[in-house]
């Protein structure tokens, strides 16, 4: 047993030893340590390297505000995991742990040179230092910095793990399983809630994991901490998630919360998920987050045995180490008195307790006089001794006008620090909620609430045990019944909360560097820095000197660099103000982020539920956005033009059979759906009646085509909307969009419905013979179900809405079944249609049928600067509308000129040329670059029914071109086509009316 261990208590299971090594070398803790304690135990404190000054750096906390002790921990080639703290990973057996940003070792690492130089990098000199010349950034200057400083190295192999997500609702989500998060969740399910509670320790508690003289109602801390979890474990309301992090608050009382599932396990089943990230969506939110303890600004405060006064409480009553044989208490508040006397409890010699403060009467003050302790007053540090590990404390008096004078050097291998607590406001900040100061705490509360949350226990000032679980109860009851009013409960009285900024100094102090940010850094003298040179918002101080960034986020440094920049300013804290507590709260893996989005899954492959058929005829596919689609369906050796040809020829003169299932799909419900529609769409959908369809256009608010589509009217209140293939997200993304921003007093909700029907259009003169047989409880006849109409019935069994409309201009039904059902559809009307000739078709050959009847692909025959008159689309603009999203755009004069490229049909002089598509188009021949372009080709295609080539093109002031000669220039030289209508067959609709 080492002597760093203590003979019992602690949460550890002394029975179980655990072997693991340190940068090679082999060590043994306890189940239930995690690497730091199990360190400490050891006697190591030396873990790492700071990240700029390669300084030598121990323990600092004992929990996720860790700032110091990042470590890369390996299982095997594949799994290296870097800047984990050591005070969050749990000890298992065989755990490989490595120190970071050192060469060629911990305790000798040439990096530290820089702390030689340091007078020559202050805050922001990369800012002055590499301006010129500029090319050298990129090259030379950048790659540079980011060798020399930074913490861990990424892993280069592929992640090898799995990792899982849920999406999950509750009716209250309490964060943090503290005696206030725990009494809150209590209460909540008291009232009938449904709750979930997470905290990221893997054992619920909080502070009563470390208080072992807490008392509760008149019991031990613990015993009533038990008692809590068994009454939670077994109320089915509730969900228990040890382990999790709730990293970010966002809108609408969503918290991304990551749960570790298996990095504390030794041999993790190969199965098992490493980690599932929740997305929990909560009516309520209960904050018990609790607060963190403030280190103490001072020369020489980050050496190894160095930490702050509830961490070295943690490690002995949770781990059973003691920190140290010789301990130095540095008081800025009473936990450091609290330290003290359980630290002399545990068998370490206390050589002084240096209290800045002048009155700093109090029960522990007392208490450790009465134990004999060596209480000092008025008392700073000026400096501390020792290499790899704190040896000494020098230590200063302050006289009653503030003078420092030298004082005594007291030798020790352990210093412990607390400046007071902040309440942890991260997640309320995240949540847009509004901080206010408060003078009586001198520590920043939450003040009023963006989101539907409630703060409880000492992340809103409430931190005496006893107020704590009263606060709980209270948000608990009040979450679980948002209609109660819930009294609010009062801070606490007379509680000293600690001093701010840097303790008094010398007036020329020795040349220790005191500091503010651990992670990154940042010293007095940085900040002070940044207030020389003009720096004033405390946004612009944090960024120039990047104290509070990365992934501490101010966690130990927040309060006091306010407190250094508002003293140098000549400011109040207030004035200063704070800055943003920026997601996640604690750093989260890429892979669980990214769930199952890898590999294949990270651009997955979308098939149609009729794909295995197509694929089984032979069918060539193409990619359309993340889709699979059916190109054409060879027979022996045809090529893609003769079978495009043949597909064509049977559309035209029997029947094909095109699977649409791709096209995006959105269901626009709600008392005001009309009014919406009639907003985001050029076209009027007032007068569109129950059952009938009309062709869409949405433009973006530029006025230019966005997207267009057949909107079904089914209900009063509920219109079914289809997209184009890849514009589906992109449509209903807008519409959410204007939904959420600029018309949320709109009683309308959108669902995407794209994978929930599988779309077959059946299309020629023989369409409505091949479906008669199978169609019930529709009327199929022209005058019952007309062009353009859309009916409820039954195919084969299965519920079916069945549209009346053509893409192809032929007589043409698209039927719409569950995905479930599409396959055993499909094979049905393809059985049927034997008799009739029917053929399936692919895209190739749906865009020659379209392009035969002018009809547009938006994307291709539209460029992103095309408004619905340029293709020929002003019929479907509502004349009487108020408004529509880019109505007012298209009154600008340029979108009227004459000029404007225009949709125009072309028909070249050799009727067999067929054009490129995207070839420009001049006016005369022969012309050599730069040329005056005046359009160019978008579809061009052969035509099997017209047995010739024909082509779509936009081209400046078309409409009134037509029956003019224009050229366009090919490889084999300049190709005469002539002007025409773009509808080449079939312009009276006959065919599509049939």
């Amino acid at each position: 047993m080492s002597k760093f261990r203590t003979a019992s208590g602690g949460l550890v299971d002394r029975t179980q030893r655990l072997g693991f090594t340190f940068d090679g070398k082999r060590f043994h803790g306890l189940a239930g340590d995690t690497l730091a304690s199990a360190l400490l135990a050891n006697g190591v404190h030396l873990l790492g390297r700071s990240f700029k000054y390669h300084r030598p750096r121990g323990i600092l906390t004992a929990g996720s505000a860790e700032p110091n002790a990042l470590v890369a921990v390996w299982r095997d080639a594949a799994r290296c995991t870097p800047n984990l703290r050591a005070t969050q990973v749990e000890l298992y057996e065989g755990l490989q742990a490595e120190s970071q940003n050192r060469w060629p070792s911990l305790a000798c690492d040439v990096g530290a040179v820089n702390g030689l130089i340091a007078p020559f990098i202050p805050a922001g000199f990369y800012y002055k230092t590499f301006m010129w010349p500029r090319r050298f950034w990129k090259s030379l200057y950048e790659p540079l910095i980011r060798a020399r400083a930074g913490l861990g190295r990424a892993p280069t192999a592929g992640d090898p793990d799995r990792y899982a997500s849920r999406y999950a609702h509750c009716d209250v989500l309490v964060i943090g399983a503290g005696p206030a998060g725990l009494a809150a969740a209590r209460a909540a399910a008291d009232e009938g809630a449904r709750v979930i509670l997470c905290d990221e320790q893997p054992q619920f508690g909080g502070s009563l994991l470390t208080d072992i003289h807490a008392v509760i109602d008149g019991r031990p801390g613990g015993v009533w901490l038990r008692e809590m979890l068994a009454a939670l474990a077994q109320n089915a309301r509730v969900t228990l998630l040890p382990r999790s992090t709730a990293f970010g608050y966002f809108p609408h009382n969503l918290v991304g919360v990551n749960e570790k599932l298996t990095d504390h396990l030794a041999a993790p089943l190969p199965h098992l998920p490493r980690e599932r990230l929740w997305q929990v969506r909560a009516r309520e939110v209960v904050l018990a987050t609790g607060a963190l303890e403030r280190p103490l600004v001072f020369p020489g405060n980050d050496r190894p045995g160095i930490m702050l006064a509830g961490a070295a409480r943690a490690y002995l009553h949770r781990y059973g180490v003691r920190c140290g044989s010789r301990a130095v208490l540095v008081a800025g508040c009473d936990a450091a008195y609290q330290a003290a006397l359980d630290l002399h409890a545990g068998g370490v010699a206390i050589a002084a307790i240096a209290d800045s403060r002048a009155n700093a009467d109090g029960p522990w003050r007392e208490a450790a006089r009465r134990a004999g302790l060596p209480v000092q007053e008025r008392m700073t540090v000026l400096g501390t001794h020792g290499r790899l590990r704190v040896t000494a404390v020098h230590l200063g008096h302050i006289d009653v006008q503030g003078t420092v004078s030298p004082g005594p050097t007291q030798s020790c291998d352990l210093v412990v620090m607390s400046g007071g607590h902040t309440p942890c406001v991260h997640l309320f900040s995240q949540s847009r909620g509004k901080l206010i100061w408060d003078e009586a705490l001198q520590a920043f509360i939450p003040g009023a609430a963006a989101e539907r949350e409630r703060s409880a226990g000492a992340c809103r000032g409430v931190s005496a045990l006893a107020a704590a679980i009263e606060d709980g109860v209270i948000a608990g009851r009040a979450a679980g019944q948002p209609v109660r009013a819930a009294p609010a409960a009062k801070h606490d009285a007379g509680v000293a909360h600690g001093i701010l900024g840097a303790l008094p100094k010398r007036k020329h102090p020795p040349r220790q560097k005191a500091f503010v940010d651990w992670q990154n850094d940042v010293t007095t003298a940085d900040l002070a820095l940044a207030t020389r040179e003009g720096f004033r918002s405390i946004e612009h101080v944090k960024r120039y000197t990047t104290t509070g960034m990365a992934t501490d986020q101010g966690k130990s440094s927040n309060l006091n660099a306010l407190a250094i920049v508002a003293a140098s300013l000549g400011k109040t804290i207030p004035e200063v103000g704070v800055t943003t507590f920026r997601m996640p709260y604690t750093p989260v893996s890429f892979g669980s982020m990214a769930g199952r989005a890898r590999g294949d899954l990270f651009d997955p492959v979308r098939r149609t539920p009729m794909h295995d058929w197509a694929r089984e005829q032979g069918a060539v596919f193409e990619n359309v956005a993340l889709w699979k689609r059916a190109r054409y369906f060879p027979r022996a050796a045809e090529d893609m033009q003769r079978a495009v040809a043949r597909e064509c020829l049977a559309v035209r003169s029997h029947c094909g059979i095109f699977d649409a299932s791709t096209l995006g799909k959105i269901e626009v419900v709600g008392r005001d759906a009309v009014t919406f529609m009639n907003r985001m769409y050029v076209n009027s959908w007032t007068k569109l009646a129950v059952g009938r369809t009309r062709y869409g256009v949405l433009l973006r608010e530029d006025g230019f085509i966005l997207d267009d589509g057949v909107v079904a009217r089914i209900a009063e209140d509920r219109f079914h909307v289809t997209t184009t293939t890849g514009g589906a997200a992109g449509v209903l993304a807008l519409m959410e969009d204007y939904l959420q921003t600029e018309w949320s007093d709109l009683s309308v909700w959108l669902t995407s419905t794209t994978e929930q029907w599988a779309v077959i259009a059946v299309q020629g003169p023989a369409a409505r013979e091949v479906l008669q047989s199978l169609v019930e409880e529709i009327n199929l006849a022209p005058g019952a179900l007309p062009h353009m109409a859309v009916a409820r019935g039954r195919i084969c069994g299965v519920p079916l809405l069945l549209f009346r409309v053509s893409f192809s201009g032929e007589l043409g039904f698209e039927v719409n079944v569950p995905a479930d059902f599409g396959r055993t559809v499909w094979d049905a009307i393809y059985a049927a249609g034997q008799p009739h000739g029917i053929t399936a078709y692919g895209t190739e050959t749906m865009h020659v049928l379209r392009a035969e009847k002018g009809y547009i692909i938006v994307g291709q025959d539209t460029d992103g600067t095309v408004t619905p008159d340029d293709v020929g689309l002003s019929w479907a603009i509502g004349q009487m509308k108020p408004d529509f999203v880019g109505k007012r755009s298209l009154a600008r004069p340029a979108m009227q000129a004459a000029e404007r490229k225009q949709l125009v049909g072309l028909l070249s002089v050799d009727a067999q040329t067929v054009l490129e598509e995207g070839a420009q188009i001049v006016e005369t021949g022969g012309q050599r670059p730069p040329m005056r372009l005046i359009g160019h080709v978008s579809s061009s295609y052969h035509s099997a029914v017209l047995g010739r080539s024909i082509a779509l093109a936009l081209v400046a002031g078309g409409r009134a071109r037509l029956g003019q000669t224009l050229y366009v220039p090919m490889p084999q030289g300049d190709v005469p086509v002539q002007v025409v209508s773009p509808v080449f067959y079939d312009p009276e609709g006959a065919r599509l009316h049939g």
